[in-house]
Parts: structure tokens; sequence; C-alpha cells
């Protein structure tokens, strides 16, 4: 039997050096250089936790790995995203929006643009199950309007906000669709997710972990997660006031948590697109998309039921417009089953066109 190749180095000692560093900001340790060492500490932090989480999922199998994954990504947004309010205060309100609408441009168009164009480019044509990339557009674009754009037009209370009752709907409707996908994904259809050269043979995998290495994993994925929050906590009022220092709208704010956050899957996402294996470049960028918004949203609204804080959900028209053209171009764009350059450079002009937007409103 093939032995399983030991933890990185790395993903042992970044979980150990985010401790080391929230020690350092206990004893009082300050200023810009400490600052940019708990910056890298959190991302190097990040990459940790992503990488044990997918150990532990490799380990426990599907459906179970991939609710492993979806969840570790979810906490790590959560808690990028809580800290930050509970560091802003009422201004804060439209946080969770703009990092949930910014994770789901920033997979769209720049981590499906840079797969696509990098594969493109590389193999000048590649091919994917439509089945599969169908079912996640699909349940994307259901959550993503049902939260994103709705609020704009319920009349219970003035918008850009859901009642008490209406967001307790929406976040139980997120949670229904997003586990109906999983159960789609994971156990009836995963043929529809796997690669087409691997359909003859879907139990084709690698050689998991031993009980031991997912154990040691599991429990550096704790320790990583823990230090995720805290290191969010201690580095959100430097973030927001380099922002307003900037003279940029908050929304950056939320595009600064999304990149962190989607930072692994994304490096994943374009090896794989580079390795040819566009099917898994696609399942793992949509299913981080779904993650983000499916989970996260849910998520904040019962932090919001509970504390009784105000969740601004409503897009303004512009990020609509945009929202909306970018759900309407991924279905068309990945409806042959082949793509190329052509589409991938599509993409990316909306991802330009998202962020300088954003800056010039």
């Amino acid at each position: 039997m093939q032995k399983h190749a030991p933890l990185p180095l790395w993903s042992v000692a970044w979980p150990v050096v985010g401790w080391v560093l929230l020690g350092g900001s206990l004893f009082g340790v300050v200023g810009g250089w400490w600052v940019a060492l708990l910056a890298a500490g959190l991302v190097g932090t990040v990459l940790s936790a992503v990488h044990h989480a997918e150990v532990v999922a490799h380990k426990v199998g599907e459906p179970y790995g991939t609710l492993v994954l979806a969840l570790a990504i979810t906490v790590i947004e959560v808690a990028l995203i809580v800290s930050m309010m509970l560091a802003g205060g009422p201004e804060t309100t439209a946080l969770a929006r703009d990092t949930v609408f910014a994770a789901v441009m920033l997979i769209l168009n720049g981590i499906v643009g840079i797969c696509l164009l990098a594969g493109g480019s590389r193999y000048r044509e590649q091919t994917f199950g439509q089945l599969g990339v169908s079912a996640s557009l699909t349940t994307l674009a259901a959550i993503a309007v049902l939260t994103l754009v709705l609020p704009n037009y319920t009349t219970s209370v003035v918008g850009p906000v859901y009642s008490p009752s209406q967001l307790a709907f929406v976040a139980i409707v997120s949670l229904v669709l997003y586990g109906t996908f999983v159960l789609v994904q994971a156990v009836r259809h995963r043929d529809y997710f796997l690669p087409p050269e691997a359909r003859a043979d879907a139990e084709a995998h690698a050689n998991p972990p031993n009980g031991k290495l997912a154990a040691i994993s599991a429990g550096l994925l704790l320790l990583g997660l823990v230090a995720v929050v805290l290191l969010a906590k201690a580095l959100a009022p430097t973030i927001e006031t380099a922002v307003a220092s900037a003279g940029a709208p908050k929304a950056v704010v939320g595009i600064i948590i999304a990149m962190v956050v989607l930072l692994p899957e994304g490096l994943a996402a374009y090896r794989a697109a580079r390795a040819n294996r566009l099917q898994t470049s696609l399942n793992l960028a949509l299913g981080s998309a779904l993650a983000s918004i499916g989970l996260t949203i849910p998520a904040v609204a019962i932090v919001s039921l509970a504390t009784g804080w105000t969740l601004t959900l409503g897009l303004d028209i512009k990020s609509s417009v945009l929202l909306l053209l970018s759900l309407f171009i991924s279905t068309l764009s990945l409806s042959t089953g082949r793509t190329t350059v052509l589409q991938g450079t599509v993409h990316l002009v909306l991802l330009a066109t998202y962020l300088f937007t954003t800056i010039v409103p």
C-alpha cells in the first residue's frame, strides 16, 4: 500500500507562527512592521487551515469531505466579517454584503477567467462536463439574487434590508439550496462533477491519509481557525483605517477580505487548469462561490438576529447589473462544454470593470 506523504512543514509552522504573533499583540507590540507581520501571519494561517481541511476531507471522503472544506472556508470568512463588524460598529452593516458580493465576482470573473485564459493559452481548447457546471450556476444564481438583489424590492421594511422574518426565511432557503447542491454533488449525481475521462472509474482517487495524519491535521485545523479569528480581530482597525485614509470606498474592505479567503482555492484552481484539469478548476471555483454565499449569509443572518444588528444586503443598481451580467455571461461561456482564451478574456474584462467601478463609482 502506498504511504501517504507527510504534512508539509509550512502547514505545521503557520498556525504556530500565528499564535506567536497573537502573543506579541497581547504584550503590546505595535508599529507598522508589526502590522505587516500580522497580515503575513493571517494569510499564512488561512493557507494552512485550508490545507489541513483538505487532508481531513480526503480522509473522511464524500459527502463529508465537501462539507469539511466548505465549513472551513466559511468559518474563516464569517470570522473576518464578524471581527471587523465588531471593531467597526454600526458603520459596517454592509460589510457582509460587500464581502459576499466581492467573493462571487472574484470567483465568477477572476478565478474562472484566469483558469480559462491559462488553460486556453496552453492547450488551445479545454473540455469539461456541462451537467455539473450547470447545476452549480443554477444554484448560485438563485441564492445570489435572493440574498443580494431581492432585498431592494421587498416592502415590509424600506430596503436594502430584510425584515427579521424575511431574513430568517432567506437564510433557511439558502441553506436548503446549498444542502441540496451538496447532496447532488457528493451522493446522487457525483458523476456530473467528475472529469469526462474519469467517469469510467468514478471511484478512482489518490491514496487517503492514515488516521494519525488526519488527526494531526484536524488539531492543526482547529488551532488555525481560532488563530484566524483572533488575527482578523487584531487587524480589523488597521485595514479600515488604511482604506479610509486612501479615500477608497468601504466596499474595498470587503474585496480585501474576499481575496484573503479565496487565495487558497484560487491557487488550486489555477494549478488544475494549467494541468489540463478544467473540470477540477470549475468545481473548486463554483463550489467556493456557493459555500461563500450559501453558508456565510445564513451564518451572518443568525448573528444579526441574535444581536439585533442591521444587516444591509441589497446591492445598488450598478452592482446588481454587474452581478446579473456576470451570471449571464458565465451561463453562456460555460454552456458548450468547451472553452478557449476568448471566454477567459471576457471574464477578466468583467472583473476589471467591477474593480474599477468600485474605486471610481
